[in-house]
């Protein structure tokens, strides 16, 4: 998208436009304006892009709790114009004690149903919602099978490994418990979707938001390592876990995100969804 394309989106001119990412999805640009303001611009060239989606799922967020996310300034398929963060620094001790108390809150956001009322995204990926009075049956056929059938069909998960997470599908119902009431996640906690000023927590970004038993976003918080004891320790003060989080469900549970990257990825992560099944005997 070219400047004076974005430029028609402000009543300010711009002073600088930076590009700090591109991809296949959208490029992301960090634009000054003359009046001191910063705003960060998503922007797609696609004619299926979905931006719009992400704008959605950021105004769910400021409407529905306190987490500290972008304000939205202007959403549509091919644009999404967002108040930009101050960040700088990374994940330390006080950071994770402060996302613990963040999620916490987030969490205690409840309604009846498992899913949403719209669809949402996952790493660019569609993400069905169908709402489910059942958190087990939600994650078994809108998560795990779901997102199998669509790495698989995009070639990059093998039949055979196909087979195997269908048939522990069956078993969930012996590993996973029900939650007292469906919570609101962001869906997809990494450390790159965690920004940081001065010790604490400046926002989150990209979310995947939908209603779920809260054990799935703490789960993907240790996939890569964002968040580690600290975080727990405040966490549990305030949300205490069922018993064998840690030694069951958490791998569990990310089978699903490790799915996503299977499907954008492929790779080492087809490694690690076929250990975590070989751990449960599949």
């Amino acid at each position: 998208m070219k400047r004076e394309q974005i430029q028609q989106h402000f009543e300010q001119q711009i002073a600088s436009l930076k590009t700090i990412a591109g991809g296949v999805n959208a490029t992301i640009y960090r634009i000054d304006l003359i009046d001191g303001q910063s705003v960060i611009v998503k922007a797609s060239s696609q004619q299926d892009a979905t931006l719009h989606i992400e704008g959605k799922m950021l105004q769910y967020l400021a409407n529905n709790g306190d987490l500290p996310v972008p304000n939205v300034l202007h959403s549509e398929p091919q644009l999404l114009i967002m108040r930009y963060i101050n960040n700088h620094g990374r994940i330390t001790p006080s950071v994770e004690e402060d996302a613990a108390r963040h999620l916490a809150t987030l969490h205690n956001v409840t309604v009846e149903h498992f899913g949403l009322p719209f669809d949402t995204l996952i790493g660019g990926l569609h993400q069905p919602n169908t709402e489910d009075d059942s958190w087990i049956d939600f994650f078994r056929e809108q998560r795990l099978l779901y997102m199998a059938q669509v790495a698989y069909e995009a070639r990059q998960l093998p039949l055979k490994l196909r087979h195997r997470i269908e048939r522990f599908a069956t078993a969930l119902d012996d590993l996973l418990i029900e939650p007292e009431q469906p919570s609101l996640i962001h869906g997809d906690m990494w450390g790159g979707n965690v920004l940081v000023l001065d010790g604490k927590i400046a926002g989150f970004i990209d979310p995947a938001i939908y209603y779920a038993h809260p054990e799935i976003e703490l789960a993907f918080s240790t996939l890569f390592n964002t968040f580690g004891q600290r975080f727990f320790d405040v966490y549990t003060s305030l949300r205490p876990l069922e018993p064998e989080f840690f030694s069951v469900r958490r791998d569990i549970y990310n089978l699903y995100p490790l799915l996503v990257h299977v499907r954008l990825f492929g790779g080492g992560y087809v490694s690690q969804v076929d250990r975590i099944l070989k751990r449960f005997g599949y």
